[in-house]
């Protein structure tokens, strides 16, 4: 089974932009949409797993993430890139949810969802702590981007993470890397 890769939206896939809610203002990373086609060409399952508690908090609707998440679908398609699928939690931290992260029901769905749901590798790139102790909850290796909110969270003490990287591109680079068995086994 071709591992999951399971990847932060804001500050990993797209810039980091508080309570984004408008499609207009959703842009690509450099190295994003490249990082992407590589992961799917190697025929990785690529998600996205997203906090919105903007949703929750009520500064806008469930509508305006669908809104958000289709314009950065339609940017990574124009560069040829795309994703097997995106999970939100939409809910603000205090609600004690399991899907938010860092809780895993995000990752968990995103890897049943696959007809072969199997248990197997998974691979967590995001730029907070919650991205890299979620991947630690579900076992996962962890990789946090220095990108978005990325520096200030390898400067945290409580995040230990698996390995540390600049961009989405150097992590792909990373998965293809240590995959490689896991891809020759298909």
């Amino acid at each position: 089974m071709p591992p999951l890769i399971a990847l932060d939206r804001d500050g990993t896939v797209i810039e980091e932009m508080p309570y984004l809610s408008d499609p207009a203002r959703v842009r690509l990373l450099p190295n994003s949409a490249a990082a992407l086609r590589a992961l799917r060409e190697a025929g990785l399952d690529v998600a996205v797993l997203t906090n919105q508690s903007g949703v929750g908090r009520g500064f806008f609707g469930i509508d305006a993430v669908s809104a958000v998440n289709e314009r950065m679908q339609a940017l990574l398609a124009a560069e040829g890139a795309a994703l097997d699928g995106i999970f939100v939690c939409p809910h603000p931290p205090q609600a004690g949810c399991a899907c938010r992260k860092p809780g895993t029901l995000m990752l968990d769905l995103a890897a049943a969802r696959r007809p072969d749901a199997a248990p197997g590798p998974r691979f967590v790139v995001g730029d907070k702590p919650t991205d890299i102790e979620m991947g630690r909850r579900a076992g996962a290796t962890t990789i946090p981007v220095r990108t978005g909110w990325g520096r200030h969270a390898e400067a945290d003490p409580s995040v230990d993470p698996d390995y540390i990287v600049d961009d989405l591109l150097e992590a792909a680079r990373l998965i293809l890397d240590i995959a490689g068995g896991a891809l020759d086994a298909r």
